[in-house]
């Protein structure tokens, strides 16, 4: 690179690679090469040439041409010294060195990159300065060094004299020769037509012939074609001869090559216009950008491409204001700037003010729009707010705010007055269609009662009730979400004005909104008293509008005038009388749906309590509202008002509910826990979704309420709380109650069932066809008890304590009086249950047992026994068998029932070896293995009652023997561990399912249940044998 750059300041004969200015030996140029007169026609002064040059004689200063033609060819050559005629390093004159610029590099003088430097030192470069180079190259040479270097260079020089003069000598006749032919040339094509002359002649012609000589016949005329040819001014020195045939071959190379050269000047010029287009892309691009947004309709970004476009104009005026101070003229590139800066500034101008026309259209009619798809932006900024900033940022004569304002006021309180008055008639008109209907069946019923249950959300709303019942309740929550929401209700709108007026009333949002284009949208930031006035009473109003219409809905009977019933309605089959007293409780309340049932009743009206408690605390918010008006007393009473009526119509409802339970059990195994039926988690799905949905309406606590706003959602009455509390604990009993019937009533047909408005799903005989995987056995008696045990397990477990959490943590109470009934009746029904499916197996248990012990073959004939007695596998079995059945119909019973049973057979274990008078060794040994066997096969089912039992048969057994056998059984422990061993593992199989399954657990951490490592849980007192 440094060579590269080296090169290009030879060649432009540059002393550095970046100049500031016009280097001034620039100026001084050889003569012109124009001139076509010999040296000799012109009048020159002798030179005085260096020592060493040889005088040059002005006859022969035509040749000079040659040496200025080189010049111009090679610009570095001249007197600066520059280019390849001199050469890059040479020896040093005085013989000191081989290189001269080796010794100015080790002195640290940069004649690499200076070449006029470096020439300063060559002695060959006519820039050779004798001093610089004596005090750069020798500063340090003694005096008898330099004239060493003198003699040195003075032989060099007489050596090339001697060469120039040689060369002179010898070359010399050859020159003068040359040089008189050249003249004679010359003369001849100046005279064009004189005879040739003899040499002395040519001499004297070389010497003083002038171009008049009429010597020369320049006085006669000559030949057409010669004169144009003549080397005279007229002829323009033979050029004008030519200038017809150039002419015409342009003419000719005009048609021949002119497409393409046409072609290759559009190329430059498309590749001119290419550069410019990418060098202004950004403010070529603005008007495409800006016509993208608009079409978009992408506010912010068309705010963007308006600044920049401001940003691009603000950039050019600069430049000019520049130019015109600096009074410097602009260039050709900042030119172009301006003019395309200025175009594009036109069509931003253009579509600006259309789509300033077409926002204003659109801000007048978007009040049927506000919560339209368009209102909602990335920035959650309502539409109409974006087309006042958007109005304002690009200047506007009208006020856009209050424009908007009030025809957004007239719009509202039209558009409530009609929707409510609508709503109202439209209810009742459905009202009335149901009531006329069918009443719900049992089957019903209880499938609606299931549907708390139900996993799809959407599934088990519209399962909640009939369908007619849900298309009322949802007509009703519709009706009143249209007036109440925030998102897309008439309150939001209301809200909406508000919060946008009161935000221009108070200036609160005045740093977000623009100012317009050099302030000239300030104005209309700030709205006047007056018309501040009228924006606070006018929201009140429309307040006020919207809570009267919706507390008439709850607070007054429904409709009963028929003549605007049928005159409104648009269904032909509307009944066109008043309907007659049924004695319903609905018939009390505008807002129930006839014959629908508490779930749908909480569900719904819990959402319409939340809504209007929500809407209440938001207009009690708006600041209209909350500054001493009576508005918020009203609010209050909308809220308990519509409360007290809700809970009042759900509480009757809950109450037939309540009744209907036992329909809910239909002896079908749950899904994800089959030791139970779906009686318990329909019930607790059912009394959960009406507790969750009372307390909701009570405390309406999911109501949103604004920080510091007035509270306008009273405490409930006690006397609500209370009735809510009474039909909760009816609930649980009528529950119980109807799950024992279940259990202890026998097994009926379906005719029956459905003759007797029995079980909504009755008992049906089991048949292939009709087994499932969650069937089972309902007409045997101990799988009805042991599914009722395990549901009431599950009642008193978890649903029950639950329920009475849930009610505690919902209203604020506690059920201490009511808590305690209800677990003494879960146990009593629990107890009773339990010992009526025990107590037959225990009497089999205690006569084999007896049977067994007390047979007179029990006694061991041999010293050492070595199996247990029959009686101990004939116990095991029927616990075997106990537990199939238990294990297969109610799994959570198994260690239950089992440690009871367990407990049962060492009592009477215990009992029959009480009867045993005395025990000789052999019959200890045999006693041990007995009682050990059946402690270590039942190790999972011990209880601390068990294991109690079990010590003290071991404290009867060592009271039944003397000291002699006691000292030998301890010698007889370890056979009688590996006997007992061996007989657990030969019964592993038939016992397997006595065994506990746990899970995988490290080596070090296993431990083995075994005679031979540890004493039996069973017994882990002091036992005094094993």
């Amino acid at each position: 690179m440094a060579e590269l750059d080296r090169s290009i300041l030879k060649h432009y004969n540059l002393s550095t690679s970046s100049p500031t200015t016009w280097p001034a030996e620039k100026d001084h140029s050889d003569a012109s090469d124009d001139d076509a007169l010999p040296s000799s026609s012109r009048p020159t002064q002798p030179k005085v040439q260096p020592s060493f040059s040889r005088s040059k004689s002005k006859r022969y200063s035509v040749l000079e041409r040659n040496a200025r033609q080189k010049r111009m060819q090679n610009p570095g050559l001249g007197p600066n010294g520059g280019g390849d005629e001199y050469q890059k390093d040479e020896p040093d004159p005085l013989g000191s060195s081989d290189s001269v610029i080796h010794i100015l590099r080790q002195r640290g003088i940069p004649v690499n990159k200076d070449a006029q430097l470096r020439n300063r030192f060559l002695i060959s470069s006519p820039t050779f300065s004798p001093s610089l180079y004596l005090s750069k190259v020798h500063p340090n040479d003694s005096s008898q060094t330099l004239l060493q270097g003198l003699e040195y260079l003075s032989r060099s020089i007489d050596q090339k004299s001697a060469s120039l003069k040689m060369l002179v000598e010898s070359n010399f006749e050859r020159f003068v020769r040359a040089k008189s032919t050249i003249d004679g040339v010359y003369i001849e094509m100046r005279s064009q037509g004189a005879g040739p002359k003899t040499g002395k002649r040519l001499s004297q012609l070389s010497g003083k012939a002038s171009v008049t000589s009429p010597e020369f016949g320049s006085n006669k005329p000559l030949p057409s074609d010669k004169k144009k040819n003549a080397l005279t001014p007229e002829s323009e020195y033979s050029v004008a001869g030519i200038k017809a045939s150039l002419g015409e071959a342009a003419v000719k190379a005009e048609e021949v090559w002119g497409p393409a050269l046409n072609g290759r000047e559009r190329g430059e010029s498309l590749k001119t216009v290419l550069s410019v287009v990418e060098k202004y892309r950004g403010v070529l691009e603005v008007g495409g950008h800006l016509a993208d947004c608009i079409k978009r309709r992408d506010y912010e970004t068309l705010m963007d491409e308006y600044t920049k476009a401001r940003k691009y104009v603000d950039e050019v005026k600069l430049l000019h204001r520049n130019a015109r101070d600096t009074k410097i003229p602009l260039s050709d590139a900042q030119i172009h700037q301006i003019i395309i800066t200025a175009r594009m500034w036109v069509d931003v101008s253009e579509q600006l003010e259309a789509f300033k026309r077409e926002t204003w259209k659109r801000l007048v009619g978007i009040q049927t729009n506000v919560h339209g798809p368009a209102s909602v932006s990335g920035s959650q900024t309502e539409e109409y707010m974006e087309l006042i900033s958007i109005l304002l940022e690009l200047g506007v004569d009208d006020n856009p705010i209050w424009v908007w304002l009030l025809s957004r006021y007239d719009y509202l309180k039209n558009k409530i007055k009609k929707a409510s008055e609508r709503a109202k008639v439209d209810i009742e008109v459905h009202r009335r269609r149901l009531a006329n209907g069918e009443k719900p069946s049992n089957s019903a019923i209880a499938f609606h009662l299931r549907s708390s249950i139900r996993p799809e959300l959407q599934e088990k709303t519209r399962s909640l009730d009939t369908p007619e019942v849900i298309e009322l309740w949802d007509r009703l929550y519709s009706t009143l979400e249209t007036m109440l929401s925030l998102q897309g209700g008439l309150l939001g709108d209301v809200i909406d004005f508000w919060e946008t007026a009161q935000a221009f009333i108070e200036g609160r949002i005045q740093k977000t909104l623009p100012i317009g284009i050099d302030g000239q949208s300030r104005r209309h930031h700030r709205l006047s008293g007056d018309g501040t006035r009228d924006l606070q009473n006018g929201a009140i109003e429309l307040v006020n509008l919207i809570r009267d219409n919706v507390f008439s809905l709850f607070a007054e009977p429904p409709i009963g005038d028929v003549t605007t019933l049928t005159a409104m309605q648009s269904n032909s089959d509307l009944p066109p009388l008043p309907l007659s007293s049924l004695g319903e409780a609905w018939e009390k309340f505008a807002f129930w749906p006839p014959y629908s049932n508490s779930l749908s009743g909480v569900h719904y009206l819990s959402q319409v309590l939340i809504l209007i408690g929500s809407a209440a605390s938001e207009m009690a918010a708006m600041s209209p509202v909350g500054k001493g008006s009576s508005t918020v007393e009203k609010l209050r009473t909308l809220v308990g008002g519509a409360r007290e009526r809700a809970v009042q119509a759900i509480c009757v409802a809950w109450g037939k509910d309540a009744e209907n339970c036992k329909l809910l059990e239909d002896w079908t195994r749950t899904a994800e826990k089959r030791d139970v039926t779906n009686m318990p988690a329909h019930f607790m799905a059912f009394d959960s979704a009406v507790l969750s949905g009372m307390q909701k309406i009570l405390y309406i606590s999911e109501a949103m309420t604004k920080p510091g706003s007035v509270d306008v959602v009273p405490p409930p009455p006690a006397k609500l709380l209370q009735n809510v509390r009474s039909q909760f604990v009816a609930s649980l009993y009528k529950t119980l109650s109807g799950m024992v019937e279940n259990a202890e009533r026998p097994a009926i047909s379906v005719e029956d069932t459905v003759a007797d408005g029995g079980l909504a799903s009755p008992i049906t005989k089991e048949t292939p066809e009709t087994m499932t995987a969650h069937s089972v056995n309902a007409s045997d008696r101990n799988v009805r008890v042991l599914l009722t045990l395990s549901n009431l397990q599950a009642l008193r477990s978890s649903i029950v304590p639950n329920l009475i959490t849930q009610f505690e943590n919902a209203f604020s109470v506690k059920l201490t009086d009511e808590s305690k009934t209800i677990r003494d009746v879960l146990s009593q029904i629990d107890t009773r249950l339990f010992q009526s499916y025990t107590k037959p197996h225990t009497d089999t248990l205690s006569h084999t047992i007896h049977t067994g012990i007390l047979s007179p073959t029990w006694a061991p004939t041999t010293n050492r026994p070595t199996a247990v007695r029959s009686y101990v596998y004939e116990a095991l079995l029927s616990l075997v068998h106990v537990h199939t059945q238990i294990s297969t119909t109610a799994t959570p019973l198994t260690n239950v029932i089992l440690s009871h049973l367990l407990s049962e057979v060492s009592a009477h274990l215990l009992s029959a070896f009480r009867q045993r008078p005395k025990y000789t060794l052999a019959a200890l040994m045999q006693a041990t293995l007995d009682v050990e066997f059946v402690a270590q096969t039942l190790s999972q089912y011990t209880t601390e009652k068990a294991s109690q039992i079990q010590g003290e048969i071991y404290v009867e057994l060592d009271r039944g023997t003397d000291n002699e056998a006691r000292m030998r059984l301890q010698s007889e422990l370890p056979e009688m561990r590996s006997i007992l061993r061996g007989l657990r593992e030969s019964t592993r199989a038939e016992f397997a399912c006595f065994k506990k399954q746990r899970l995988p657990k490290a080596p070090q951490q296993q431990q083995q249940r075994d005679l031979s490592t540890e004493p039996s849980p069973s017994h882990p007192g002091p036992g005094p044998y094993i």
